[in-house]
């Protein structure tokens, strides 16, 4: 019973979120298509800043859903709703403070993350357009996860596929019949979360609702502890940011603009399997959380083991698939046939997924101690994967060895953290948890 319904929840939001990925996939391959390599370019200077939005939507909805999760179990109804609200607010916080930044400080922060004059109009294009559109990304992310929580995971599916493959079509019918370059690509993407909204908001008109706003709360108390859920979901999303933005500094001055380029294909297509772990690290979090609040150690402990077997075989698959075609792949993505390019993709994307079946195991013991309300831990390991290692590798490893060293830091980085995160584990898996 326990299998049947981890793999409904897990497989729905792996599906869920692979078609999320595919907001970003789709614009790195028609604006490489309708740009090149200058908007390619563009576009991966550009996606630290959507990376920053999404952690942030991820934060408040894995630390709201979780304690959601939790409350429910435990028959808690007003606990419940007081979360939900404390969700709500968080998400309009980080939406103003996002849309003022587009307003008055996207040029700036082009600059600041490497945009030259070649490439400064189109990056500046892209960041603007996806911090205006905050607000959608930051309340979808909330309703995915509290539909999820409320025993609903087939829609909150529904909605990130539907609001996914609109954004692909619109990205097609902007780009080139509308020939509205980067922001069409940029505008494509800010819609689809409203999709999916449109698409969730019929769970609101459906007996099994258990969540609704109230007129008042102790947000500030509440608004802290979902954060504190939710903090680690955010470094764990964040750092692809951040090595984006550390790979993006040290490749220009290895490769230049074409290297930034070469690299822009790799991350995109990183984030499509990081979204597999996510989904599943997302898709197990009801089922532990709610184990949890029944105090049903040994569901948790299987629920555990389960997600991190999936997370480990289908990371083998992925990089199996990626070793394979990837010649293929990088074509797509390299419609001026670019050689240096396909050189530089080529070598790197060998050296750069070989860490994902460490890095799928870390993300689901991240997720594996949230759910049991041990943020510290989490935190460790988010920081350690995040910040603490990665970045100093990355210098090391270049300065040792040039653009091979730059690739290597992430594969170096997820095998340390995964044998902090396996001792960590067994304290779970053990059944060490106090409630």
């Amino acid at each position: 019973m326990l299998l049947k319904r981890f793999l409904k929840y897990t497989s729905l939001n792996v599906i869920g979120m692979i078609g999320v990925s595919c907001y970003i996939l789709a614009d790195t391959f028609f604006i490489a298509a309708g740009l090149g390599a200058n908007g390619l370019a563009a576009l991966n200077l550009a996606i630290p800043v959507y990376g920053l939005i999404n952690s942030t939507a991820l934060m408040i909805a894995i630390g709201a859903g979780t304690a959601f999760a939790v409350e429910r179990a435990k028959q808690n109804q007003q606990k419940s709703n007081e979360i939900f609200t404390c969700g709500v607010l968080l998400a309009l916080l980080f939406a103003a403070i996002y849309i003022l930044t587009g307003l008055f400080f996207s040029e700036k922060i082009a600059l600041l993350l490497g945009a030259n004059q070649d490439i400064l109009a189109l990056t500046t294009t892209y960041l603007k357009t996806m911090l205006l559109f905050s607000p959608a990304f930051l309340m979808n992310q909330l309703l995915i996860a509290f539909i999820r929580n409320d025993k609903n995971p087939g829609l909150s599916m529904a909605g990130m596929l539907i609001g996914s493959f609109s954004n692909i079509i619109l990205d097609y019918v902007f780009i080139f019949p509308l020939k509205m370059g980067m922001f069409g690509a940029a505008f494509a993407t800010g819609l689809a979360p409203l999709i999916s909204m449109a698409v969730m908001s019929q769970h609101f008109f459906k007996k099994q609702n258990t969540f609704q706003l109230l007129k008042t709360g102790r947000s500030l108390k509440r608004g802290l502890f979902v954060l504190s859920l939710g903090v680690s979901s955010f470094v764990t999303e964040i750092a692809s940011s951040i090595v984006i933005v550390v790979f993006n500094f040290l490749i220009l001055g290895l490769a230049g603009n074409t290297g930034v380029a070469a690299y822009g294909i790799i991350a995109n297509l990183s984030l499509v399997v990081t979204s597999i772990f996510t989904g599943i690290a997302q898709g197990v979090q009801p089922l532990i959380s709610s184990a949890y609040g029944k105090k049903e150690i040994s569901d948790i402990k299987k629920s555990a083991a389960y997600a991190l077997f999936m997370a480990f075989i289908l990371a083998l698959v992925s990089v199996f698939f990626v070793a394979v075609f990837r010649e293929g792949i990088i074509a797509l993505f390299n419609s001026e046939g670019n050689q240096k390019l396909a050189s530089i993709a080529s070598r790197g994307i060998l050296l750069y997924f070989s860490a994902f079946p460490f890095a799928g195991i870390n993300i689901v013991a991240v997720s594996v101690f949230n759910s049991v309300t041990k943020a510290r831990a989490a935190f460790l390991l988010s920081l350690l994967r995040g910040m603490l290692l990665i970045i100093p590798l990355s210098f090391l490893l270049a300065g040792a060895f040039g653009l091979t060293g730059v690739w290597l830091a992430f594969p170096v980085t997820e095998v340390l953290t995964v044998l902090i995160a396996a001792a960590l584990l067994l304290g779970i898996l053990r059944g060490k948890i106090r409630y």
